[in-house]
């Protein structure tokens, strides 16, 4: 038998080494100087001129890992505990199946979604992500300009780096709230009553985060930094300047003693839609519905609240049962494909959002970036309705997929 040659053995190592530079789970731990402070190198294949070169989501990743430094990141590609609740979220919709069917008049196809009046001109929506000028000096109005461009839902988070009133004007109208509730009542009903006269037709308050959470891999990329943190952050821990809370008494968030008692005031204190992000159990749907709720969102933070390794498009199912028809349910989590869309909608979503795809994308082209990612997944959504025989969103059934690999 032939000795493989030096050349197989050089060839080899350098995929080796690029499969290394690959994962953000061993870069963290690697010399800092190897990828320019610690951060992972994206594939050096990626040479995308423009967003409109961009071909797939993960594209955006790629570019993002490169330009981002490592602290930033950290915070935007981590998960909690050991990462597998984020991974789950993905894989969840990789075990369940299209059914396409034949045949079907697919010649037009209509995606569009209302919602509270609304109408989109998509199901996919842009999920709250927290400082997005960390990851493009437009951040929030970027992605505020990108939804106005493309008639998509944004909800801004309460950790916006941009008032909400610069990102309503910049958007053309308000977008939804994402609300991490204050430890006090009084700076609550202050917060809410400034974004309801800033417009905002709907809050919705985030509850997967009230006990903490253990952002380790975060963590691990900060300490690659080498950056001064405090010329940005109001500390090296990397506490972000909160211009939500700039007039409130205190800086205290998720507080550990809150009870349905407490979404009953939220509820009472605004003339908002009122919504819960973070509901994972039939049970917690139930009583949500039960107390007023006009809408709940199937979130895990994007794997980044509790490692309950369920990704929420198992948990979906369970939460549309046990509220019916009743009110909307909407979904987040792991949506990487238009398929995914697809399978989301086929197992009850009313709208399905995305957040790290449309970051990646500011990252990298700012709002051009946002609109690619959200152009692309429509593209994707679009053939698999018509792969699937289904023109309008109302004909997304549960029979159009199959579970049983779940």
């Amino acid at each position: 038998m032939n000795r493989p040659t030096s050349k197989y053995f050089l060839h080899h190592r350098r995929e080796f080494l690029r499969f290394l530079a690959g994962s953000p789970l061993l870069a963290a731990g690697l010399d800092q100087n190897l990828f320019g402070q610690g951060t992972p190198a994206g594939n050096p294949n990626l040479q995308f001129k423009t967003a409109k070169d961009v071909l797939e989501i993960m594209d955006f990743e790629g570019l993002a890992r490169q330009i981002l430094p490592p602290a930033h990141w950290g915070y935007m590609a981590s998960g909690v505990d050991d990462n597998e609740t984020y991974k789950a979220n993905i894989e969840g919709y990789h075990r369940i199946e299209l059914r396409p069917r034949r045949l079907v008049d697919v010649s037009k196809i209509d995606y569009s979604m209302e919602l509270f009046g609304v109408k989109y001109d998509s199901p996919i929506f842009l999920c709250p992500v927290g400082g997005q000028r960390m990851f493009h000096n437009d951040g929030e109005l970027a992605t505020a300009r990108a939804s106005k461009a493309k008639n998509t839902m944004q909800i801004l988070s309460t950790q916006t780096s941009i008032s909400v009133e610069d990102v309503a004007k910049a958007r053309g109208s308000a977008p939804w709230y994402q609300l991490y509730m204050p430890s006090q009542w009084e700076d609550a009903e202050k917060l809410v009553k400034r974004v309801e006269d800033a417009g905002c037709p709907a809050i919705a308050w985030t509850i997967d985060n009230l006990a903490g959470r253990n952002l380790e891999l975060a963590e691990r990329f900060r300490r690659t930094d080498t950056r001064d943190c405090l010329q940005c952050h109001t500390s090296a821990t990397g506490g972000r300047n909160a211009v939500m809370f700039s007039t409130l008494k205190g800086r205290g968030m998720n507080p550990l003693n809150a009870t349905w008692e407490l979404f009953d005031k939220l509820r009472k204190a605004t003339k908002m839609k009122v919504l819960l992000k973070g509901v994972e159990t039939g049970e917690d749907a139930k009583i949500a519905r039960e107390h007023g709720a006009d809408a709940l969102i199937v979130s895990n933070h994007g794997g980044r609240a509790t490692e309950d390794l369920r990704p929420t498009i198992q948990t979906l199912p369970e939460v549309v049962e046990a509220v019916g028809n009743q009110i909307p349910i909407l979904v987040d989590g792991g949506v990487r494909r238009g398929s995914d869309v697809f399978k989301a909608l086929a197992m009850g979503a009313h709208a399905v959002g995305i957040g790290r795809p449309y970051v990646w994308g500011l990252t990298a082209f700012g709002q051009d970036g946002v609109e690619r990612a959200v152009d692309i997944l429509r593209a994707e959504l679009n053939l698999t309705m018509r792969q699937c025989g289904t023109p309008t969103l109302a004909q997304i059934k549960r029979s159009s997929v199959a579970t049983t690999r779940l």
